[in-house]
């Protein structure tokens, strides 16, 4: 597998890139040849792909041979940092590895787009985020986790309609993230363990869809929570539930399960003047956005029809939300997904973990470095955290 050369006397100084931009992935498994590699093939004339990192090299080499040769190889992510000075750098890696990876990048200059969870805790998120570049100075590098269902058009709409106060006030919300996986599911060695996974549903599948009520609702005040292990043989939780409260006084139901066999993904909001519900799997479109007005508001067909035609029809997907951070690359500003949004996002599903396993409420802005919950998601609960070998 040849290795670029590094230029000579590289500069140390990183400016806003400049299309295409140069990016590299790292990890070559499923989740990069399936979403990754088609969003950067839809964004080619703004994104170059030209290195991959894994440590198997069959896999490596499968990669390369469906990304092209002009991708170059590397079996280790700072030789490749070192020698391609890549702009933007994708992590398809294992949980575990995202806040090293991420670090690392950003100190080599390169932005990182990193699927989720972006880190397993509080403390790797702020790390991460003090290896960013300077706010006040813009211009970056920054990290972004994938959220890729904030970026499909029914979702920028519903946002849009919901932000404005079109559907009147949220009043009752509910977030359904209910899967199955099998034993043969949580054969592979990371899966189901703290260390590697950070959490079973709540981390791992629900983090989707309770980041989009996160981002539709606002900020959130209150959670009060619970979870079982009630069929797999794993450290972390198959099931977790969740009452909440958000700061306009909305209130929610969250369920996060990997044990139920007919699948779906939800979000229902109950508005003054409207319902709007949003039920797909693992991605959605126009088509999967229903709004059904209040009595008194039935008669009003220009503002019913509104509700119901976004002015595009994106699906979500990883395409559409690189678009959006390329957009931000270009212009060096913070991308969307990233910085303080993010991490509500992450304080939230801590806080869900810390409710469910003291069995008291918590609020944002209570889980601070002296919280055993700011280190890891099981906040060393004797039920919960890992048994010492």
């Amino acid at each position: 597998m040849p290795v670029a050369e590094p230029p000579a006397q590289p500069s140390t100084t990183r400016t806003t890139p400049i299309s295409p931009v140069r990016a590299a992935v790292v990890g070559t498994g499923g989740i990069v040849t399936g979403s990754h590699l088609p969003a950067l093939r839809e964004l080619h004339g703004r994104v170059r792909l030209v290195a991959a990192v894994d440590t198997d090299p069959a896999r490596l080499t499968a990669f390369r041979d469906q990304a092209g040769d002009e991708v170059h190889g590397y079996g280790d992510l700072d030789e490749m940092l070192a020698a391609e000075r890549p702009d933007l750098v994708l992590l398809g890696t294992p949980p575990a590895l995202h806040a090293e990876q991420a670090t690392a990048a950003l100190r080599a200059g390169a932005w990182v787009l990193c699927e989720k969870p972006l880190c397993l805790s509080l403390a790797e998120y702020d790390a991460i985020a003090a290896a960013e570049g300077d706010e006040s100075a813009a211009g970056g590098p920054y990290a972004s986790v994938v959220f890729q269902h904030r970026y499909g058009s029914g979702a920028v709409h519903a946002r849009e309609l919901l932000r404005s106060g079109e559907l009147g006030r949220p009043l009752v919300a509910h977030c359904q993230t209910t899967w199955y996986r099998d034993r043969a599911y949580y054969s592979v060695p990371w899966r189901g363990r703290w260390a590697t996974e950070g959490g079973g549903p709540t981390m791992g599948h629900g983090i989707h869809q309770m980041d989009l009520l996160l981002h539709l609702l606002g900020d959130w005040t209150e959670v009060r929570a619970m979870a079982g292990r009630l069929v797999h043989d794993v450290e972390s939780e198959d099931v977790s539930t969740a009452l909440v409260r958000f700061a306009d006084g909305t209130m929610a139901t969250v369920v996060n399960s990997v044990l139920s066999p007919d699948e779906v993904s939800r979000i229902r909001i109950d508005c003054a003047d409207a319902t709007v519900e949003l039920t797909h799997l693992y991605g959605h479109s126009n088509d999967d956005w229903a709004y059904t007005p209040a009595v008194h508001a039935r008669d009003d067909e220009r503002r019913t029809t509104h509700w119901r035609t976004p002015a595009a029809d994106i699906p979500s997907s990883h395409a559409a939300q690189l678009d959006g951070f390329l957009d931000a690359m270009e212009k060096g500003v913070r991308p969307p997904g990233s910085g303080t949004e993010a991490r509500r996002t992450l304080e939230f599903l801590a806080a869900l973990y810390k409710s469910a396993f003291t069995g008291r409420p918590v609020g944002a802005g209570e889980i601070g470095p002296d919280d055993p919950y700011y280190h890891a998601m099981h906040g060393n609960h004797p039920d919960w955290a890992p048994k010492e070998q």
